[in-house]
């Protein structure tokens, strides 16, 4: 399906907002009542916590034969920190349904959304028009906007929420005007309404501080003739992506492979980055290619669309995930360890027919219940693909001469 978008710039943007101009306007409503919040949460004491490396078998999705799930239904919570209420913080969830949104939609009250879908195409329906997404695409739903998701078959996707502050291009130092993703790659729906009565009722489903809630009215909320601002949903391809590399030696920082950046109040500090890891040419001498091993100071959640993970081919799955909190120590497994010690540098194309990417945030994130209990998927041999690793080390070894 073809859908009318336009460019937005994403950049600079200090002053955020949208005018709409609605048939009626969304204050005419019934009051709101709490309603089941099902696996989605905000408490990030429901277990003890735990410093092991994480990983999740790729995630369960309802069949439609048995259970009707919808895109809210369907909202799974797998870790996070901060508070929506003091406007700062982190959450993670995963979405997984099968049946479309009727008369229902839902408002994020607490943060922004990014949305990326890795198994079926979601066309969104939001106050400002329509967006298709699909996999290897992403989207943005900033605070407060209304939005409806329909599905065409059984669907799963990630989400990284983030409070208190919005989605940004990072900043390019060194690398000047042009690079990673491009403002003009961004895109925003074109207004679309309905004029339409609801007589069974439209029923409004708003998360405020961690909690969902939900009212009814006559009407459909997406009654919005035309609008103009900065302040509204987006999308972006990352095929787009310009990607950045090594030329010479060493293995960069990935930072150089950020999409977006939702930034702290400390210089340099991102409350999350999303980060990717697309096809590219490795051309890198005297390097071990791969990502080294290390500890650091952010939490690393990462997820897989498509294809298999350079650093870890086996066991990293297309809708499964992998987190790796502060300070937990992460790498290569054996197999992709033993391959690139030996290999022969030439230049290669890496991560071909792949599209991993991650969450990277400076909160030291709690897991859920769900995540490590509920959900059955948490892969508990995961610590074994790096068992067999053995040293190498040779006291006596020297470069050979020139």
């Amino acid at each position: 399906m073809s859908l009318p978008l336009r460019t937005l710039a994403v950049q600079d943007l200090y002053l955020r907002d949208s005018w709409l101009y609605r048939i009626l306007p969304s204050v005419r409503h019934k009051p709101f009542t709490p309603m089941s919040c099902g696996d989605l949460t905000e408490s990030w004491n429901e277990v003890e916590p735990d410093p092991n490396q994480l990983r999740w078998k790729p995630f369960n999705i309802p069949k439609s034969s048995e259970k009707k799930v919808d895109f809210i239904s369907g909202l799974h919570t797998v870790c996070g920190a901060g508070d929506s209420k003091s406007r700062n913080g982190i959450a993670i969830h995963m979405y997984t349904c099968n049946t479309s949104m009727i008369d229902k939609c839902f408002q994020n009250a607490d943060g922004d959304f990014l949305i990326v879908p890795q198994q079926g195409e979601t066309l969104i329906t939001t106050e400002f028009g329509k967006m298709m997404v699909e996999p290897n695409e992403i989207c943005v739903i900033q605070q407060g906007m209304r939005f409806s998701v329909d599905v065409f078959r059984e669907t799963r996707g990630y989400i990284l929420e983030v409070f208190g502050a919005h989605f940004e291009l990072p900043d390019l130092g060194p690398i000047g005007a042009n690079g990673l993703a491009n403002p003009r790659d961004f895109q925003t729906p074109v207004a679309w309404y309905e004029d339409r009565t609801v007589a069974t009722g439209y029923t409004i489903v708003n998360k405020y501080q961690g909690k969902l809630f939900s009212c009814q009215q006559d009407f459909s909320p997406f009654n919005v003739v035309a609008w103009h601002g900065n302040y509204t949903p987006y999308k972006y391809n990352l095929e787009n992506f310009m990607v950045i590399n090594c030329v010479a030696f060493d293995h960069p920082d990935p930072s150089i492979f950020t999409v977006l950046t939702a930034k702290s109040t400390r210089p340099g500090v991102a409350i999350a980055d999303f980060v990717i890891f697309p096809p590219r040419w490795g051309v890198a001498n005297h390097t071990f290619r791969p990502p080294y091993y290390h500890r650091n100071c952010m939490s690393e959640f990462m997820g897989l669309i498509k294809g298999h993970y350079e650093a870890k081919e086996e066991g990293f799955q297309p809708g499964g995930a992998s987190l790796h909190s502060i300070m937990t120590p992460h790498g290569p497994d054996v197999d992709c360890f033993e391959k690139n010690s030996t290999a022969v540098l030439k230049p290669e194309r890496v991560a071909e027919g792949t599209m991993a990417f991650m969450f990277e945030s400076s909160f030291s994130m709690a897991v859920t219940k769900w995540g490590l209990d509920t959900c059955h998927r948490l892969d508990k041999s995961y610590y074994k693909c790096w068992e067999a690793l053995k040293s190498h080390f040779n006291p006596n070894w020297k470069p050979s001469s020139k």
